[in-house]
């Protein structure tokens, strides 16, 4: 039977959900409303107009084929009636109306049989001095994206502040820095960058590389105020000290936009709308997806906040399925993710250490670098991965990485994305199945090493030091409770033998067992190689000659340079 659906919210969800629908549903009639003039947008593509990569705003808002999301669009190719800067102020449930305020500020009320809320999240609210002065932005729609580039091509900008390391901090300011060579700062809170989304190891590792490339960081530092003249800003004031400023760019996160569905009466969460696998609310007759609704996180089945428009077009099919009687679930997510770092890249999915021992499992790691081609093939590159593992299940939690080839990480990032959620362990990982072939990855894959070196973690046979608490322990102000043993070929070794003697000694691996006798048994040993490979066999080595207290570490010198440390 014919029916009429209003979604409230046209940027992801509520467009895909209304295509999606009126597809199954022609006779139906389908009503996007946004308070917005621009709908159906990229918004995760706005870093890349700012920086040049893409030319022109509009192409955020086009299809693959080139043609423009705008009214005349959605009428004539979707037949979806899309009514833009127009706002829902109330939500009615029990007359099933929505009262509506349009662009000349009259007002009018729209039924509805079906109602869908894609109301998205807004900017993290501060309350800091100075936030009301000119030349201080969010980014989270194309009018901030078209003002700052605007004040870039002008030759405006000539010191940018970045407030916030997470994903549009990070992009943002390689966007700014990298075509427009704007000196940048990037100020975080926290005492990494992507906090809660990385590891410190990976996190390290991606900020040595963007200071090479000349942004700045402070971290641990909290924003005071902004200061300027009335005209402008000028000026950021940090619990460490000041930074100048022509350009802030406010990125400290999102917070799902509930207000209308709470003022409605329906049920919300601590990360927004409360929906069950249908994607439903407390009201069977009102669906919620996106980045106003709360899911499940698939590893700790508890609430979640995934802002991703990749989640939300996945979300809108489902809901536009179900509108029309369909039985299409969301069961949640992982918060798979991947952000570019110059020419390197973060990704991950699932669970970081820290967040798994938080949500009370019995967490540790192993990372291990590799290239990511074989190693006769002439673009190979190192990729660092780390596993997290649950100790007494062997249940895999989570992975992350950085590398200089994005897709090559990607795709070792979906690959163990796709197993999570069923459960994977430890053995799934080693096992998996990886497509082959020289240009694109190594007989053994960097996966399935990854997977072999959980076993023997957990198994015992591997006792791993990651790169940071390497640091720690050649920093240590006594000199004397650890032995560098460096398992390396000699002109690799001996450089660092020469220069630090009698604390890092050079013994290839494969002359290791004939020289047992020149290590010292009261010391703690760490093994170094170029990855971690000869170090591990050389941890074995000594094992069975009776020497238990070694330290392989994860990653080799590899990880250690990236990371930025300096031996």
């Amino acid at each position: 039977m014919p029916m009429q659906v209003i979604f409230v919210g046209g940027v992801a969800l509520g467009s895909k959900a209304a295509c999606r629908f009126k597809r199954l549903e022609p006779d139906s009639m389908a009503v996007i409303i946004d308070s917005d003039r621009f709908v159906s947008y990229g918004g995760c593509g706005i870093p890349y107009f700012v920086s040049g990569d893409v030319s022109d705003i509009s192409e955020l808002r086009t299809t693959s084929f080139h043609m423009l999301r705008d009214e005349h669009f959605f009428k004539n190719c979707k037949d979806i009636e899309l009514l833009t800067e127009t706002l829902v102020t109330r939500i009615d449930r029990k007359t099933r109306t929505v009262d509506i305020q349009k662009p000349d500020g009259t007002t009018g009320t729209l039924p509805w049989d079906k109602l869908v809320i894609g109301t998205g999240s807004m900017p993290r609210p501060l309350s800091l001095p100075g936030l009301d002065l000119p030349n201080v932005h969010t980014v989270g729609n194309l009018h901030d994206a078209v003002a700052v580039k605007n004040m870039v091509i002008k030759g405006q900008v000539g010191k940018a502040v970045v407030i916030g390391a997470g994903f549009i901090g990070l992009e943002m300011s390689e966007a700014l820095s990298d075509m427009w060579e704007i000196d940048t700062t990037v100020i975080e809170v926290f005492d990494q960058i992507m906090p809660g989304f990385i590891g410190p190891a990976f996190a390290r590792m991606a900020q040595h590389h963007m200071e090479e490339k000349g942004v700045r960081f402070r971290l641990g530092e909290k924003v005071k105020a902004l200061e300027g003249d009335g005209a402008t800003v000028q000026r950021v004031v940090t619990s460490g000290g000041v930074v100048e400023a022509d350009l802030v760019i406010l990125a400290v996160g999102v917070v799902p936009n509930v207000q209308l569905a709470r003022d409605a009466g329906l049920e919300t969460g601590p990360f927004g709308i409360a929906v069950n696998d249908r994607l439903e609310t407390s009201d069977r007759d009102i669906y919620a997806g996106g980045d106003c609704a709360q899911i499940l996180n698939l590893i700790t089945g508890k609430p979640a906040f995934y802002p991703l428009g990749s989640m939300a077009n996945r979300q809108g099919r489902v809901i536009g399925t179900n509108l029309v009687g369909g039985d299409a679930r969301f069961p949640g997510g992982l918060g798979t993710f991947a952000v570019k770092i110059f020419e390197h890249a973060l990704a991950g999915s699932g669970l970081t250490l820290e967040n798994a021992l938080k949500a009370g499992f019995d967490a540790t790691s192993v990372q291990i670098s590799q290239l990511d081609r074989a190693h006769f093939y002439p673009t190979k590159d190192l990729m660092f991965l780390e596993l997290v593992v649950d100790r007494g299940t062997r249940q895999v939690l989570g992975i992350q990485g950085f590398g200089a080839n994005g897709d090559a990480l990607v795709g070792r990032i979906n690959a163990v994305a796709a197993v999570l959620d069923r459960n994977a362990v430890v053995e799934d990982i080693s096992n998996l199945e990886m497509a082959y072939s020289p240009p694109f990855s190594s007989a053994m894959d960097i996966v399935n090493a990854l997977g072999n070196a959980a076993d023997n973690l957990l198994s015992g046979r591997l006792k791993g030091i990651s790169p940071d608490k390497f640091e720690t322990a050649w920093q240590d102000p006594e000199g004397g409770r650890y032995f560098f043993l460096d398992c390396r070929a000699r002109q690799d070794g001996q450089p660092y033998a020469e220069k630090y003697p009698g604390r890092w000694v050079n013994i290839p691996q494969d002359e290791l067992k004939s020289r047992i006798d020149e290590i010292p048994g009261d010391k703690e040993i760490i093994l170094v190689c170029n990855t971690g490979v000869r170090s591990y066999e050389a941890q074995l080595n000594l094992l069975e000659s009776g020497r238990s207290n070694t330290l392989s570490i994860e990653g080799g010198v590899a990880a250690i340079k990236k990371a930025g440390i300096d031996l």
